[in-house]
C-alpha cells in the first residue's frame, strides 16, 4: 500500500464537539452528490422512457418506415402497390430491418342511431406484427385476419379504441355499421367489435379502427395482389436514418419511403427539445455536486493545516500531500455516487412495477411516468460526476503547496 493511500484511509475527520466542520461538511457533500446523481439518473431515465413510450405508440400504428406509391391518392386512402415477393425478400435482407408487413388504410364513417363518426380503417394481413395491439388490448381479442386468398371471406372483426367505443356507445360483440366512399359510390360494411384497445394517444385513439386487409381490397376492388403499401420495423431506432438509406437503395423508382420521423415531424421535434432540458439539469446538478465536494475539501484543508505542515516537515512533498486529500475526496465522491445510484435504481424499479407516479392521459398521452432502466445511463452519470468533481478538486488542492510547515507548527506551538 502506498504512503498516500495509507494516510488517506486513516485521515478521517474527528467527531464530536472538537471535530470541527470537516466531518459534518463531508457528510453534507456525500448527501449532495448522492442527490445530484439521483436527479440526473432519474431525469435521463424518465426522458428516455417518455421518448420510447411515445415513439413506440406512434410506430405501433405506422411502423418505423412506410413504403407507398409515388402516385397521388385520394384523401384517407392509399394508392395500390403490387405485392412483389422479390422486393419483399430484398427488404427483409436489409441490415437493421426486423420485420416487413403489408397494410392498407381507408377512410370511412360509422353510423349509429345517435351520431355519425369518422374513422380510418387500418387493414392488417396475416403476417402483421400485432405485438403492439396485444400490449394495448383492454377487452376482448384481436381480429382474426386471414391470408390474401380470394376463396376465403374477409373477416368482419374489428378492433376499436376506448375513445371510439365511449363516443359511439359500442362494446365487445356489438355491430358497427360503417360506410366507405369509392369514387362516386359508397359501400357499407357491418363489422363486429371483437376487442377494445387503449394507447392514451388521443391522435390515434380517436381515429383508428383495426381490421382485415382484405376488407380494403374488396371495397376498393383491388384484388388479392394489391395492397396499400409495406411497413418496415427496425431493430434499432437510433440507427433509423442509416437503415432508411439502405432501404431506399433497393426500392424501385415508383415507390417512396417515409420514416416515422418524416410522417410526424412536430411530435419528434418536440421530443428532441426535451433533450435540451435534460442537458441543463445535468449541468446544474454536476455543478452542485462539484461545489459540495470542493467546499468539503477546502474546509478539510484549512482544519488540517497543522497536519499538512507536519507531513511536509517529515519529508512529504506537495504532490504526495495533494494525493492524500484527493484520495480522501475521491472516496467521498465514490460513496455519494454509489448511494445515488442505489436510490435511483430503487425508485426506478418501484415506478416500473407499481406505477407510483401517475399522469393525466389526456395531457401526457400516458397514465403514469415511464422509466427506462438502462445500465449505461448509470455508468455515464457516475463517470461524468466523478470526472467533474475530481477536476473541480484541482483548484483547492493547489492551496496545499502554499501551506508553510514553519508557520503552521509555530501557530500550534
Amino acid at each position: 500500500m502506498s504512503f498516500e493511500r495509507f494516510i488517506a484511509r486513516r485521515f478521517m475527520p474527528r467527531r464530536g464537539r472538537e471535530g470541527g466542520f470537516s466531518g459534518p461538511l463531508s457528510s453534507i457533500a456525500v448527501v449532495g452528490i448522492a442527490l445530484g446523481v439521483v436527479v440526473m439518473v432519474m431525469a435521463v431515465s424518465i426522458l428516455r422512457g417518455f421518448q420510447g413510450d411515445i415513439s413506440g405508440k406512434v410506430a405501433g400504428f405506422g411502423s418505423h418506415m412506410t413504403v407507398t406509391s409515388f402516385a397521388p391518392s385520394e384523401a384517407y386512402a392509399d394508392n395500390p402497390v403490387a405485392v412483389d415477393s422479390s422486393l419483399l425478400e430484398a427488404l427483409r435482407s436489409v441490415p437493421g430491418v426486423r420485420h416487413v408487413q403489408c397494410f392498407a388504410t381507408k377512410g370511412g364513417m360509422v353510423k349509429t342511431d345517435e351520431q355519425i363518426y369518422g374513422i380510418l380503417f387500418r387493414g392488417l394481413d396475416k403476417g402483421y406484427d400485432t405485438s403492439f395491439y396485444h400490449s394495448c388490448l383492454v377487452e376482448g381479442r384481436l381480429p382474426v385476419v386471414g391470408t390474401q386468398d380470394s376463396t376465403s371471406a374477409a373477416s368482419n372483426d374489428v378492433l376499436i379504441s376506448t375513445t371510439i367505443g365511449s363516443k359511439l356507445g359500442l362494446k365487445v360483440g356489438d355491430k358497427m355499421r360503417t360506410y366507405f366512399w369509392s369514387g362516386d359510390n359508397y359501400r357499407s360494411r357491418a363489422f363486429t367489435v371483437c376487442g377494445i384497445y387503449n394507447t392514451d394517444l388521443a391522435e390515434m385513439d380517436e381515429l383508428y379502427v383495426v381490421g382485415d386487409l382484405r376488407q380494403v381490397q374488396r371495397i376498393e376492388g383491388w384484388g388479392d395482389s394489391l395492397v396499400g403499401g409495406y411497413e418496415l420495423l427496425v431493430s434499432d431506432f437510433d440507427n433509423l436514418d442509416a437503415t432508411a438509406s439502405c432501404v431506399a437503395g433497393v426500392l424501385p423508382y415508383d415507390l417512396q419511403l417515409r420514416t416515422i420521423v418524416e410522417q410526424h415531424p412536430a411530435l419528434f421535434s418536440w421530443l428532441d427539445l426535451l433533450n435540451a432540458n435534460i442537458a441543463l439539469i445535468l449541468t446544474i446538478m454536476c455543478l452542485v455536486s462539484a461545489v459540495a465536494i470542493v467546499s468539503a475539501l477546502l474546509i478539510m484543508i484549512f482544519e488540517k493545516s497543522a497536519t499538512i505542515g507536519l507531513l511536509k516537515a517529515l519529508g512529504a512533498c506537495n504532490a504526495a500531500v495533494r494525493r492524500i486529500f484527493m484520495l480522501k475526496a475521491a472516496g467521498l465522491i465514490a460513496t455519494g455516487v454509489a448511494i445515488g445510484n442505489g436510490v435511483a435504481l430503487a425508485l426506478s424499479v418501484a415506478q416500473s412495477h407499481w406505477h407510483l407516479l401517475t399522469l393525466d392521459p389526456e395531457s401526457y398521452s400516458m397514465a403514469y411516468v415511464p422509466v427506462e432502466i438502462d445500465p449505461w445511463v448509470y455508468v455515464a452519470v457516475s463517470l461524468g460526476t466523478l470526472a467533474v468533481c475530481v477536476a473541480a478538486l484541482l483548484l483547492p488542492a493547489a492551496h496545499i503547496s502554499r501551506v508553510s510547515p514553519a508557520k503552521t507548527m509555530r501557530v500550534e506551538g
